[in-house]
């Protein structure tokens, strides 16, 4: 062997060892920043490189770290701000091949792309090699300059692409172990909230594991004081539906759970010495190892307290409607029987008074049984109003003069406001609600005081009020006062059926209200208040509004043509009732329940508005709502069953123009569709944007360069038009995100400087010498105010 090739050899021996030695320090961390420190100190070590980096993308493609060895922290910093220049980031993380250059700075010079700043200076001898994990990019880790002044080697490529792989592998297991650790929390997240108690037991020790909150309430309602589980069970009882009793802990228990025996709906009783007990609903399943062995029990239990109290009410209640109905059937067969075998002649007067007690019985047996049948038709779905516009003072008179004539000795104080708007209501439904109001007022208010009605306009609605100055209600009644078979009365006032207040929400909801009630505590009276649609939101000009507008009281003219309306929901009967709502109101609807339909029907028929459900299969309608961003710039209306407050504000935080909760009137359907439209329209621009051979027609959605056309996809043509409308203010990255991508949080830069870099190609437009689309770093982007709007800027599109 030559001296040469002995060099070789040992040359060859020396960077494999450094090699070997370098991926042992990459492979000793579990920590991804770490074990990016290692790739990039040991690439830059083994081909003697001035400085070496990495940087790494999210999930999204944007830059989510970037890691740097032999560089000063001012110099890290300045390569950290590269994501700001969109061209150069793009270059160097967007390369699916190693890249070997003899001069960076020429290279991005060709290719118009701003260089590195200083201190950094201009970079020659250059190497990358691209972090990949299949098909998927990952980043990418660069070597800039050799120490030496050479250039870059096939050998130095190789090994970086060891290195790129060790780095891939890196991020790769750093996402699944993450990926893996969020499941966990959200699976004990969703475990710890459920309703429905669990518990794991080791069925070697016959003791819980792990449990859940409602777990702990179940047994902890049979403890005074805090204690943990374990303490609690050492005195716990279980008793089956046999009645085989069992200790915790117990022999037999630790034998029972190792035989792994399932249960399913099975009632147990748990218990303590003193005498306090807890019914549940148990179900039970065994988890066994490899071997077939029962290493752990899950069991899950509900407590059956509040059934068991619904049952007792239901129970009571049907012990008070057959009093109730026994009675007046007792007076009048006792009546009837009078008239028809008197012991002796009866005068007109008694003959009289006979038929009025049967009279009077026979009008106590329908208010009866016509609550019975209302609370019916609203459990079943099928009770239904007749709305019409309708004056809200004449609704209240109604009902005063039938509280009045029913016997009602308290004084009623109306204050109504002369123009307060006309509201969708069936009128005789909305006076029983009033009546049932003013009677429950006068049975807990002293004779003398007087009850008060209020209305006042709120949005779309008027929200009517009944006051009164009675005992008031407790703090903890206030939630259950509209359940069924729920009496606040006291025990020594009889003939209420515990359905009023009930059936007053039923009717509410099905105009498209609501109900509640407030009190400032025991004595200090209470105030029941619910809402009702505004007829003007409904098409119908109230008498008093008509005089201000110097129009007639009538309904608006149809459309001349029908706005196309796209509903989505799994359900068809749901759907088949926004059918019937959106024709009635004038809209021409396109219905369906599969998500991917939706999408096609948006892109094809181009509907103006979208009902879309929160839940849907496969998906659920928030993400929906961002793909039909992607396709068309259409308003989103969400129609659930789902009203809790976090995910109305998710709604519409992620881009929702409105949120209604279900069950819902049309008249609301179309009040909140027309409310959406106005808004819509009234944000619309009017004057073209123009500047130099540039025009965006905003009524048309048309934009021509130099008077050709310039062809534009959706997404593109609404961020155009989102600058040009704020034309001499900067755009932020935040205001793009929100306005145009429709979603909320820390802005996503990636997808915004993307479409600007198609625009500007598009246009024709210098991103070094731009004519039309200015960026301000780290900040966003801003266009020059139009040539033709006098100076000022454009409407918000």
């Amino acid at each position: 062997m030559s001296n040469e090739e002995g060099t070789g050899v040992d040359a060859l021996g020396d960077r494999l060892a450094r090699l070997r030695e370098a991926s042992l320090r990459i492979t000793e961390s579990l920590d991804l920043n770490g074990t990016l420190q290692g790739v990039v100190d040991g690439a830059r070590s083994l081909a003697g490189a001035r400085a070496c980096a990495a940087t790494v993308l999210d999930e999204r493609g944007e830059v989510q770290a970037v890691v740097t060895s032999g560089l000063s922290e001012n110099q890290h910093r300045v390569l950290e701000e590269t994501p700001s220049k969109p061209e150069l980031s793009a270059y160097l993380c967007e390369q699916t091949e190693p890249l070997r250059l003899s001069d960076l700075s020429a290279e991005l010079a060709k290719l118009g792309i701003p260089d590195l700043e200083p201190p950094l200076g201009p970079v020659r001898s250059f190497l990358l090699a691209p972090i990949r994990l299949g098909s998927e990019q990952l980043g990418a880790v660069y070597l800039a300059d050799k120490a030496d002044g050479s250039e870059f080697t096939p050998e130095d490529e190789a090994a970086m692409a060891m290195f790129a792989s060790q780095a891939a592998l890196a991020i790769a297991n750093e996402r699944r172990y993450r990926d893996e650790q969020k499941a966990r929390t959200d699976l004990e997240s969703l475990i710890d909230i459920s309703p429905v108690g669990v518990v794991v037991f080791d069925t070697k020790t016959g003791m819980p594991v792990s449990y859940n909150r409602e777990a702990l309430r179940i047994v902890s309602t049979l403890y005074d004081g805090d204690a943990c589980i374990e303490d609690m069970m050492e005195s716990l009882t279980v008793r089956r539906e046999d009645g085989l009793e069992i200790a915790i802990p117990d022999p037999s228990l630790t034998q029972a759970l190792a035989m792994g025996e399932t249960l399913h709906a099975e009632e147990l009783v748990f218990s303590v010495p003193d005498g306090r007990s807890v019914k549940t609903l148990v179900n039970a399943t065994p988890i066994r190892t490899e071997d077939g062995e029962v290493e752990t029990l899950i069991l899950t239990m509900q407590d059956m307290s509040s059934l068991e109290e619904l049952e007792r009410l239901r129970a009571e209640f049907l012990a008070m409607v057959s009093h109730e109905l026994r009675t007046p059937l007792a007076t009048l067969k006792g009546s009837v029987t009078a008239l028809l075998n008197p012991p002796s002649a009866l005068k007109p007067e008694e003959s009289h008074q006979f038929f009025t007690i049967i009279d009077a019985q026979i009008d106590r047996m329908h208010v009866l049984v016509s609550d019975l049948l209302d609370v019916a038709r609203i459990e079943t779905g099928t009770f239904a109003i007749s709305p019409e516009p309708t004056d809200v003072a004449v609704l209240v008179a109604e009902a005063r003069n039938a509280f009045l004539s029913g016997g009602g000795g308290h004084g009623i104080e109306i204050e109504i406001p002369a123009e307060l708007p006309w509201v969708m209501a069936d009128r005789l439904r909305i006076v029983q609600v009033l009546n049932n109001l003013l009677n429950n007022g006068a049975r807990h208010s002293p004779g003398t005081s007087p009850l008060r009605v209020t209305a006042a306009a709120e949005g779309i609605h008027v929200a009517i009020s009944v006051s009164d100055q009675g005992r008031g209600i407790p703090a903890e009644s206030l939630p259950h006062l509209f359940r069924k078979f729920s009496r606040i009365e006291s025990e020594e006032q009889g003939g209420d059926t515990g359905l009023g207040l009930a059936i007053c929400q039923g009717i509410v909801e099905a105009h498209g209200g609501r109900i509640w009630a407030e009190s400032e505590g025991p004595g200090l009276g209470a105030r029941f208040t619910f809402t009702i649609p505004t007829a003007e939101e409904g098409g119908f000009v109230s008498p008093a509004a008509a005089g201000r507008l110097g129009a007639p009281a009538t309904r608006r003219g149809a459309r001349q043509e029908a706005l196309r309306v796209l509903a989505v929901d799994d359900e068809p009967e749901a759907l088949r009732y926004l059918r019937d709502a959106l024709v009635k109101s004038g809209y021409e609807p396109l219905l369906t329940g599969d998500p991917q339909e939706a999408l096609q029907i948006l892109e094809e028929q181009r509907p103006g508005l979208v009902l879309l459900d929160l839940m849907l299969p496969g998906t659920d309608g928030i993400e929906l709502m961002r793909e039909m961003g992607r396709t068309a710039d259409v308003p989103v209306i969400f129609v659930s069953a789902y009203g809790q407050d976090h995910l109305v504000a998710k709604a519409f935080d992620m881009g929702a123009a409105d949120y209604v909760v279900k069950p819902f009137s049309p008249t609301e359907l179309a009040a909140r569709i027309r409310a959406v439209l106005r808004r819509r329209e009234a944000q619309q621009p009017t004057a073209p944007y123009v500047l130099s051979d540039l025009t965006i027609d905003y009524e048309e959605r048309r934009v021509t360069l130099a008077g050709q056309q310039v062809r534009l996809t959706d997404i593109e043509y609404r961020t155009l038009a989102e600058l040009s409308a704020n034309a001499g203010r900067v755009s932020t990255y935040e205001q793009l995100q929100r306005r145009v991508w429709g979603s909320e949080g820390e802005a996503d830069v990636g997808p915004i400087r993307t479409v600007i870099h198609t625009l500007r190609t598009r246009l024709g437009d210098n991103a070094g010498d731009p004519t039309y689309i200015f960026t301000q770093p780290r900040v966003g982007y801003r266009m020059p105010r139009s040539e033709g709007s006098g100076g000022e800027a454009a409407g918000t599109p």
